[in-house]
């Protein structure tokens, strides 16, 4: 696992403050870093099948745990690329903002 999965894990868990995701899992994919699993109990390390898969580049990714790009407007812009349940991925999104 890559030191930027292991503290967006981190960042992740901090931000949910115990509440994990309703309705997971859902996946996101950090390009050439890995994968972090978000469910009902939190996030975690892994690369499992998932309702929704969230793909971007390790500093779009760092951007928006930041706060300092809106999921969304990554999406708009081609920099994030979501495929299966939109829905869960506005909520993951909500999460990550």
């Amino acid at each position: 696992m890559s030191e930027l999965v292991s503290q967006a894990v981190t960042a992740l868990n901090a931000k949910m403050d115990g509440d994990g995701l309703e309705g997971g899992p859902a996946k996101f994919v950090i390009s050439d870093e890995g994968a972090i699993m978000i469910d009902e109990a939190g996030a975690r390390a892994g690369d499992e099948e998932a309702e929704v898969t969230l793909t971007a580049g390790a500093e779009t990714f760092q951007s928006i745990l930041e706060g300092d790009l809106d999921p969304t407007a990554a999406f708009m812009q081609g920099k994030l690329s979501i495929d299966g349940d939109m829905g869960l991925a506005m909520k993951l999104a909500a999460v990550l903002g």
